[in-house]
């Protein structure tokens, strides 16, 4: 089975096997977790969620894990061994039924360590898992953490105003409406950290799911965002290529013409979108790699160039020294 077919059977079947003894899931003790919320969540309706993971590799070494049941989001940490005051907050895939871990994840936070940038992987919760407002739980998500990220900046040596956000295919739709969002009430306040921004200063979005509207969109994610259903009025307002403004920022767009999941014209719809609103905007379509390829791709396969010009584009839009 491949990765496209094995990640649109998981959607499709929204369940994962959880694996014995690993009482935190994702995270090792050695790793920096911060929680999202003092509380329970915004939408909390005691709803029993529980945490699973299935882990895709046969390789204990190289894990690729898949994680549901956020009952409590998190970011996890990586620094830097030299940082540069740059910060990226990765938002991993899987449709909005699960969270591709280390493709998405912790493999993006190793390569941004290399270069320096301080990486908080997130964890948000998954709107089908019991929430109210399940439409909004992602983006309450989302957007806290790029609060508390600037609120705390200072404790990680990153520079608040150098902070952005790489997202990838579903978590490109949140990255992206984070993007086109920042400033939309999704939710109350809850302490001090919601005074700032939750602007990223840069968006990089890859093999991202955009529209929820058009034809092309990608019905699985769509539905597991907004739930079956849902009225024409809600899938436009969360398109993202509906929500671009002049005050939407920089993004950076990367899909492969062969991706059979999520068709790249999603990626061009938003790149037009930015166009028009004369926003900054690169787009990068390669002829392969599919879907889900991370950075784990083989130099001979020309996606595996994407980092570098991401943090081409990033500097220029004055994330990175130059």
């Amino acid at each position: 089975m491949t990765l496209l077919d094995r990640r649109s059977a998981l959607i499709a079947a929204a369940g994962l096997a959880a694996l014995p003894g690993l009482a935190a899931a994702q995270t090792t003790a050695a790793d920096e977790v911060i929680e999202l919320w003092p509380g329970p969540p915004p939408g909390n309706t005691g709803a029993r969620i529980v945490r699973k993971i299935d882990d895709q590799s046969k390789d204990p070494t190289k894990p690729d894990r898949w994680v549901t049941g956020i009952a409590r989001p998190v970011l996890v940490v990586r620094r830097p061994a030299r940082p540069n005051g740059a910060a990226m907050l990765v938002v991993p895939g899987g449709g909005y039924g699960f969270l591709s871990y280390d493709n998405e994840g912790t493999s993006q936070a190793a390569w941004l360590n290399e270069r320096g940038i301080t990486a908080f992987i997130l964890l948000y919760r998954l709107p089908g898992e019991g929430w109210a407002q399940r439409q909004d739980v992602p983006l309450q998500d989302a957007q806290r953490a790029m609060r508390l990220i600037r609120a705390r900046a200072v404790n990680f040596a990153v520079d608040k105003g150098r902070v952005g956000v790489l997202g990838f295919s579903a978590g490109g739709h949140l990255a992206g409406s984070l993007a086109t969002r920042h400033g939309e009430r999704v939710y109350a306040p809850v302490d001090a950290a919601d005074r700032e921004s939750a602007r990223p200063d840069v968006a990089g979005l890859i093999y991202p799911v955009v529209s929820l509207d058009a034809p092309f969109t990608h019905g699985g994610s769509r539905d597991m965002l907004l739930g079956e259903g849902a009225g024409a009025d809600m899938r436009r307002a969360r398109s993202v290529e509906m929500r671009v403004d002049a005050d939407t920022s920089p993004i950076f767009l990367v899909h492969a013409s062969d991706d059979g999941l999520v068709p790249p014209a999603n990626s061009i719809a938003l790149f037009q979108a930015m166009e028009a609103a004369k926003r900054p905007v690169a787009l990068h379509i390669f002829e392969d790699g599919g879907h889900g390829f991370g950075v784990r791709l083989p130099r001979t396969m020309q996606p595996s160039a994407w980092p570098g010009l991401f943090m081409t584009f990033a500097a220029k839009q004055g994330l990175l020294a130059q």
